[in-house]
């Protein structure tokens, strides 16, 4: 057992573990599961239409009575070159035929309305609401606050961490290199926001003086603990949870995962437009050369969807994005209420190893 921390504490949940929010795989279950359990379940929101949000938060609350997060990306309204997309959609075609599908044309919208999704998330008022890829005005963050959520914005430096305080942010979750999924980065360019957790996390920490989730790599209560004992008030684990069985995660995105190493991942904007890690297939290969030409998120993500879905129906990982992070091979396959125990246990023998000077 281990104590409470301040982000525990403020936040309202046993255990300072937070269940990252994973694009298809974040369901109510899932998100209320790992509640119940002690930790913070985590819904991700960005590609939800508001009603998707409401009608998710209803079943969450159903479901767990404890604190949970819903999370959104911050971004302008998307607007597509037209010359850009057909291009695009040209250099998909070789993949998609591969998979059945017939000629595509651009959708009809490239992702739902980020302020339309806000208003939602400022209805629903979770406990907890989280935000990536930029940054939210005072104005917002007060909004949400008025109606009784905590805010934790992601930080991949030191530069966005502290942008962060400033516009009032309960919390800060520092990402580091190693974690899965797309990068939060909004200040710089993503190169220079590269920083490794073990690295990141005690400058965040030093700077903001408000708690700090520490995101990357970390898979067991080893890794939660070397976050707490770096400054961290709490650890935000995401690949950890892609085999529990109550996960959306598709059966070609477990097969892959099952097969994963620490050296099969690369960091790329080839799915979506943002730069995500995950493992290497003949997508990513595929794709790769003409990544410069590709357009942003979201743009490309609506682009690349129907592959997704039809791949994940066809059992074709290597036509997935298949996100994880560095530490994948690491994953174990548990239902999420005893994935959160093991977590506990791990690591408070971790620390208490370490405060003993055992091995």
């Amino acid at each position: 057992m281990f104590s409470e921390t301040p982000f525990s504490k403020l936040a309202g949940i046993v255990y300072p573990i937070v269940q990252a929010p994973m694009g298809g795989v974040t369901n109510p279950e899932l998100v209320a599961t790992v509640s119940n359990a002690g930790g913070l379940g985590s819904l991700a929101a960005g590609y939800l239409s508001p009603e998707a949000i409401l009608s998710s938060a209803a079943e969450i609350r159903g479901r767990t009575k404890k604190p949970f997060n819903i999370n959104l990306f911050v971004m302008d309204p998307p607007a597509a070159n037209p010359a850009q997309v057909a291009k695009t959609l040209e250099l998909l075609q070789p993949i998609r035929d591969k998979l059945g599908l017939p000629s595509a044309t651009p959708p009809a919208k490239y992702s739902e309305d980020p302020l339309a999704q806000f208003e939602a998330l400022v209805e629903v008022a979770p406990p907890v609401a989280s935000f990536t890829f930029g940054i939210l005005s005072p104005k917002q963050i007060t909004a949400l606050k008025s109606r009784g959520s905590l805010v934790m914005g992601t930080a991949t430096t030191v530069a966005e961490a502290r942008a962060w305080k400033a516009a009032g942010a309960d919390f800060i979750c520092a990402q580091g290199s190693e974690a899965g999924a797309h990068r939060g980065t909004f200040i710089g360019d993503l190169e220079s926001a590269m920083i490794g957790t073990m690295a990141l996390v005690p400058q965040v920490v030093d700077t903001v003086r408000i708690p700090v989730i520490a995101a990357g790599g970390i898979m067991d209560g080893r890794g939660i603990a070397a976050a707490l004992m770096l400054g961290a008030a709490g650890a935000q684990l995401g690949t950890a949870f892609l085999l529990c069985l109550e996960s959306g995660t598709s059966a070609a995105w477990k097969g892959a995962l099952r097969a994963a190493r620490e050296d099969n991942t690369r960091v790329s904007r080839v799915y979506s437009g943002r730069a995500a890690r995950g493992i290497v297939n003949e997508f990513m290969l595929r794709m790769t050369p003409f990544e410069k030409d590709l357009p942003p998120y979201p743009i490309l993500n609506a682009l690349t969807a129907p592959i997704r879905q039809a791949a994940a129906k066809a059992n074709r990982p290597e036509f997935l994005s298949l996100f994880v992070g560095q530490a994948a091979s690491m994953c174990r396959e548990l239902p999420a209420a005893e994935l959160i125990a093991k977590l506990v246990e791990e690591t408070g023998a971790a620390l208490a190893r370490g405060a003993s000077g055992s091995r």
